[in-house]
């Protein structure tokens, strides 16, 4: 049970008793993190000879476009938002929810993009507020497509005067159109400015379908935001069509709004584990106009599957990756859009799950394709002819291959990322296609991603490691030494913060089957003394994220940092099915969360314990989403050990989570229901002993409110205590920095009261 809480307040504010730290509230609040500010959207010019990428002039979210010329390191501004366009008061509710989908922060300049194969000009397309701009070259002026109104003008079935917005602007490969969606219908414009656009789609007007839009499902578990794709010669394009009419609404009420009606609630087609998936067909159009050509997705498995990813081949056929409803099958199949004629390449299988990637890399000089596989339980490359015939396995061992960022087909080597040298680490490597030796290029110690220009001679290089900050290199290709310094970090708030570097072990699980992860941050000694401490344990645990590894990003979560100041033990764990360490481990939790998960996180705990740093009777453990699922779990299931939880959005029974996350992991609630019982939090929170603090957002859309209300249900049935923090405007991410200063000061306060101070 909570202890009094009478300590920590001051002036009826949840203001903690003591706090003597260089780490403000603020500080913890604000994004983006001190060092952490690099420049990302990084990208070589068509002619290789300029970097363009996306920075903030003042650090914050804010951004701008930039051009670095290589061989002087002349930098200059390329374009900037107008005042009061680009940021997150001015977004429409569409364009909020593709932010939340891809967990976007920054505003201003968000995206843009070269045309590729128009060397000559190279043209940049620039999204800016609701209007689309393309820029002639690198000198040239920054030109208006066409003015947005045009498009209501045009469209007599738009009733309403209201303008939708303009969504996934892309530019084709020669840089003649422009692609976006309008009002769930798919365009194209010419880049000329002085063309209307042409509208590709039409008869979603008065339905629930949409054309050219990626689905919830797709953009939010799929890692899949594009809903159409241009083709090689910029003749067609493939747009994907969503019917969710027949999914029941979930309502989300605003219940902090000043208003009322229609602008007070959102409904949304939520795919709930077990029940409706969106209906998805493909079809094909001509940039020009005309009839659409649609294509069978349910040969091999039915109607219930997921269109995972589509990918035109340089000869101008396509390959779509179409996932049965179990996500255990892939098939690859292959459409020529001139005959019609389809062919399965292969079907991918692994008893567990598959996990999707994006490394499906067609040759342009001869006729295959890289594929990456986790059939032996971790992912490697292997090299295909066009026909799905398997010719050579290109790496192996037991790390994981995580991105292919090149292929140099005249020299014969693959570029690719992973986690050969260990598993804390990034860096990149390349492999012959014909097969042999992989060399590794990127030397320092950390994690490196990586931009590769179109010669394969440099390379941009955004690294960071738990003792630097992140910078941005451009290196050669050949050796991976630095050319020239793009970004070297000066962040202020460096100078000013006492930041500790987090020092990294290993221990074997309870169970002694494998060997874990983990990062601490100790209190000073001379301050506190040797220990043992209280201890926080910052916690996700979820698949498809690794916690630990040598980042700066470890080094920079400032709320470890500030308790850590304040005299506790902060430790982070990587438990059994994170990310990052291949699908043998990943897939231990397969049917039965928020157990194994527990046990490891236990174990760490136990670990600290042993060697005399942490305080087995104080110890405390916090998280968001997975990790809020987690705190509440292993408050539940190990209230020998944790006896402070913090549970941010959790989800507290997999039945109210969506479909193609859950059931990846656990099934269905049909087929698995013991599964689903013993992993909900309500099953066990009879055995609750210590302080809970719930906090979540109630425009949540992605982990319902409905489930805190739930677990709260199931605590005053079993009449245990609970504290409770509310964000009436907030979703699953919190983005005002009012909220997430008032959400510290709280938790902070919370710990204190149940933990007892560092001192």
């Amino acid at each position: 049970m909570a202890a009094s809480a009478g300590a920590g307040y001051a002036q009826n504010r949840y203001i903690p008793a003591h706090v003597d730290s260089t780490i403000t509230y603020e500080d913890i609040a604000t994004f983006p993190r001190p060092g952490c500010s690099a420049p990302d959207s990084i990208a070589f010019s068509p002619d290789d000879s300029v970097v363009t990428y996306l920075a903030s002039s003042d650090g914050s979210l804010s951004r701008q476009l930039y051009a670095m010329d290589i061989a002087s390191g002349q930098v200059r501004e390329l374009c900037k938002p107008p005042t009061g366009t680009g940021e997150e008061e001015t977004f429409s509710l569409e364009e909020k929810l593709r932010r939340e989908r891809a967990r976007q922060l920054h505003t201003g300049i968000t995206s843009y993009a070269w045309a590729e194969g128009a060397k000559e000009t190279g043209k940049i397309l620039v999204p800016i507020g609701n209007e689309l701009f393309v820029q002639e070259g690198l000198n040239g002026a920054l030109h208006r497509l066409f003015d947005p109104l045009v498009l209501l003008a045009a469209d007599a079935l738009h009733t309403d005067t209201t303008l939708p917005p303009i969504l996934d602007a892309r530019i084709s490969t020669d840089g003649q159109m422009v692609g976006f969606v309008w009002d769930r219908e798919l365009y194209v414009v010419s880049t000329d400015c002085k063309s209307k656009p042409i509208q590709l789609t039409h008869g979603v007007r008065g339905t629930e379908l949409t054309n050219g839009l990626a689905d919830y499902i797709a953009q939010e578990e799929m890692d899949r935001y594009e809903g159409y794709w241009i083709s090689p010669d910029c003749g067609m394009v493939a747009f994907e069509q969503v019917d969710e009419s027949h999914i029941t609404k979930y309502r989300i009420m605003h219940q902090g709004s000043e208003s009322i009606g229609a602008t007070a609630q959102e409904d949304h087609h939520y795919p709930f584990a077990g029940a409706a998936n969106p209906i998805v067909k493909l079809g094909v159009v001509a940039t020009s106009g005309g009839e659409v050509q649609w294509y069978d997705l349910t040969a091999r498995f039915g109607p219930d599957v997921y269109l995972a990813r589509v990918k035109w081949f340089p000869d101008n056929t396509m390959v779509l990756q179409i996932e049965n409803r179990e996500q255990t099958q892939l098939e690859l199949l292959r459409i020529n859009t001139v005959t019609g004629e389809t062919s399965t390449l292969f079907v991918e299988e692994n008893p567990e799950w598959l996990n999707l990637h994006n490394m499906l890399t067609p040759l342009k000089k001869q006729s295959a394709f890289i594929w990456a596989s986790e059939r032996s339980g971790y992912q490697h490359l292997y090299l295909y002819d066009n026909s799905g015939k398997l010719l050579l396995q290109l790496t192996d061992g037991e790390w994981i291959v995580e991105d292919v960022k090149s292929v140099d087909e005249d020299a014969g080597l693959v570029y690719f990322v992973g986690t050969k040298s260990g598993w804390l680490d990034r860096h990149l490597y390349t492999v012959p296609l014909a097969g042999g030796e992989i060399v590794q290029i990127t030397q320092e110690s950390g994690m490196h991603n990586v931009i590769i220009d179109h010669k394969r001679k440099l390379f941009v290089d955004q690294c960071s490691s738990a003792t630097m900050p992140f910078r941005v290199n451009v290196c050669s290709l050949s050796d991976g030494s630095v050319v020239r310094t793009l970004y070297q970090n000066n962040d202020p708030r460096l100078q000013r913060l006492s930041l500790v570097t987090p020092s990294f072990v290993t221990f074997p699980s309870s169970d002694g089957k494998v060997t874990l992860q983990a990062a601490y941050l100790q209190p000073d000694q001379d301050k506190f003394g040797p220990g043992p401490y209280p201890t926080i344990v910052p916690v996700y645990g979820g698949p498809h994220v690794q916690t630990v590894s040598n980042s700066w990003t470890l080094t920079a979560d400032l709320r470890s940092q500030f308790l850590c100041s304040q005299g506790y033990l902060v430790i982070k764990i990587d438990n059994r099915g994170s990310s990052r360490r291949g699908l043998l481990f990943e897939s231990q939790v397969k049917w039965d969360m928020g157990n194994l998960e527990v046990l490891d996180q236990k174990a760490g705990v136990q670990r600290f314990v042993k060697q005399g740093l942490a305080d087995a009777s104080r110890v405390g453990i916090c998280g968001w989403s997975y990790g809020g699922y987690m705190s509440a779990m292993a408050l539940a299931r190990a209230p020998e050990t944790f006896h402070v939880g913090i549970a941010g959005a959790p989800v507290t029974h997999w039945d109210g989570y969506d479909t193609h996350y859950t059931e990846r992991y656990m099934g269905t609630p049909q087929s698995n229901p013991e599964g689903y019982q013993r992993s909900s939090v309500m099953a066990h929170v009879d055995k609750i002993e210590g302080s809970l603090l719930l906090v979540h957002g109630l425009i949540d859309e992605n982990v319902h409110f409905r489930h805190t209300a739930r677990l709260i249900n199931s605590l005053i049935r079993a009449q245990k205590h609970y504290e409770l923090l509310l964000f009436p405007d907030e979703r699953h991410s919190p983005r005002s920095l009012k909220d997430r200063i008032f959400m510290e000061q709280r938790i902070h306060s919370f710990i204190q009261r149940t933990l007892g101070m560092g001192k």
